[in-house]
């Protein structure tokens, strides 16, 4: 095939995609999104009952919560099967097709399907890898299967050597929904807005290389001259059909942000002071297991507070952070922003993150967690309504050097009051977090702890160490009662340290800790 002289623009995107289509979509959360292209097939679908029966694969999904990105596919018939990261920013999808049993569904480690899309363009059968073993990724626990209605097995337990592995079985793809932000006169697809890139490049290869259709939505068009080949992403005999939208977004929450592309840096970024609140203290003792040079990973949820409060005690240039979605260094956004970075230092393919992730080459791991049991498993993919799924988290879990799960000891109605260096439980919380028995296991402590992996279970009012197979209690706040606010708040007996330690005061005051003397000055 010769190199495009003219892009050929898409006039009826639907018409491109036949009913039972394995259709990947790329776009990563909250950035990335095709979504004009996921407009056009629900107007589709809507008006003319076309495509329908699509397979949907897409590495972590893209969406609002409530609306956008897969939402726009949340019709019975339009997909008939998903293969996905995650689910909490597409609710309406997972609820109503997932948790209804009304499409087969899998959930697969968002690193797998990252790096899958790279398998399934060197057309290989798939991938042969610890991540996910005594997990539900397991096929002897659940197969990464997601409801009753979905029964083939996508994962496969082999042994290697006398070691086992899991075997992702690679699939064959139809056709590509990705995106870049500028196109030259060449049909070269160019990412100078994009805040991550994702795997697209990889996306456009698999479908390319399988002879399907690679659909493309872009920004703007790039004047006549040359360009820096550095810049170039996607190369034009990749892709088959372009669909221009001038009015898309960085991301769902951010129209434009130079800073978050990286093209401009942003010399004193205003970073708002986070509230000393229960979220705040919790970040805070996290940050007090960081050492100086560490590269670490921030998940979601409570975790992402550690980012805030590295740039407050300005020690943020100290560390590198880093999101799964291929950003290094800066300082990590959150909410539909997250993945995306305020002054990144680099800006890699989410692929070649995760293969650093598996290595081992984190220091850290910040993450949350949902549920805990006495057997050291941690759940964060599937509880109350809510079936939302792993995303990077296994992976990141398993690979790192040592691994902090963060959260509350129990939701549904705690309150605390924070106050001279104390925690006070003025209403205690409906749901207990540590229980006998998790609802789904995300992370295998016991697993981890043969992985040479340090531990650690931050709570609100108390820090817990896997030791021996065992929780082990290690801190205790200061005004936290052990009896009524610790032990009988768990379901299981847990062991009480010997050298039980108080966390430190600074964390429950509204002052800076002046974490640069506490942990940098003595190393």
């Amino acid at each position: 095939m010769k190199l495009l002289q003219k892009i050929k623009l898409a006039k009826n995107i639907p018409d491109l995609i036949k009913d039972k289509d394995f259709v990947i979509v790329g776009g990563n959360g909250g950035t990335g999104a095709p979504e004009k292209i996921l407009v056009e097939i629900e107007k589709s679908f809507i008006t003319n009952n076309r495509p329908k029966n699509l397979t949907i694969f897409h590495i972590t999904g893209i969406g609002a919560v409530d609306k956008y990105g897969l939402n726009r596919l949340n019709h019975a018939g339009l997909v008939s099967k998903v293969i996905g990261g995650n689910f909490g920013l597409q609710i309406p999808f997972m609820k109503n097709l997932i948790v209804a049993n009304k499409i087969e569904a899998y959930n697969l480690p968002q690193g797998i399907l990252s790096q899958m899309c790279r398998t399934m363009a060197s057309k290989q059968p798939g991938i042969i890898t610890q991540v996910g073993l005594n997990t539900y990724m397991d096929p002897r626990i659940e197969g990464g299967k997601m409801n009753k209605k979905t029964k083939k097995d996508l994962v496969k337990l082999i042994k290697i050597k006398g070691k086992e592995y899991l075997f992702y079985i690679a699939p064959k793809p139809d056709v590509a929904i990705i995106r870049g932000t500028s196109v030259d006169t060449d049909g070269y697809i160019y990412m100078d807005h994009e805040a991550t890139t994702r795997e697209d490049l990889s996306i456009a290869q698999a479908v390319h290389n399988n002879n399907g259709i690679v659909i493309c939505q872009f920004k703007k068009f790039l004047k006549k001259g040359f360009y820096n080949p550095h810049l170039a992403k996607i190369p034009a005999f990749l892709i088959d059909y372009y669909v221009h939208d001038p009015l898309q977004k960085q991301t769902y929450s951010t129209k434009y942000d130079k800073f978050r592309s990286g093209e401009k840096y942003l010399k004193n970024p205003k970073i708002d002071v986070t509230p000393l609140d229960i979220r705040k203290v919790i970040a805070r003792r996290a940050t007090l297991e960081l050492k100086k040079d560490n590269v670490v990973n921030l998940g979601v949820g409570v975790s992402v507070g550690i980012s805030n409060i590295a740039y407050e005690e300005d020690i943020y240039k100290d560390i590198t952070l880093t999101v799964e979605a291929g950003v290094i260094g800066g300082i990590p956004g959150s909410g539909l922003n997250f993945g995306t970075a305020i002054n990144p230092k680099m800006i890699i393919d989410q692929s070649y993150q995760f293969d650093f992730y598996d290595g081992g080459g984190l220091d850290c791991a910040f993450l949350s967690f949902a549920e805990i049991d006495q057997y050291g498993n941690v759940n964060v993919s599937r509880f109350g309504e809510r079936n939302d799924g792993a995303g990077g988290f296994i992976n990141i879990a398993e690979g790192a050097k040592k691994v902090i799960f963060s959260g509350t000891l129990t939701s549904n109605g705690l309150k605390t009051e924070i106050a001279k260096g104390s925690l006070k439980i003025l209403n205690e919380g409906r749901n207990r977090k540590f229980i006998k028995k998790v609802n789904q296991i995300t992370y295998s402590s016991k697993l981890g702890i043969k992985r040479g992996q340090i531990i650690l279970f931050n709570t609100d009012r108390g820090v817990f160490q896997f030791i021996n197979n065992k929780i082990t209690l290690i801190e205790i706040a200061h005004g936290v009662r052990l009896k009524e606010d610790i032990i009988d708040q768990v379901n299981f007996s847990i062991k009480i340290s010997e050298k039980l330690k108080k966390i430190p005061k600074k964390i429950y005051l509204e002052k800076k800790m002046h974490l640069r003397k506490i942990l940098f000055s003595k190393r």
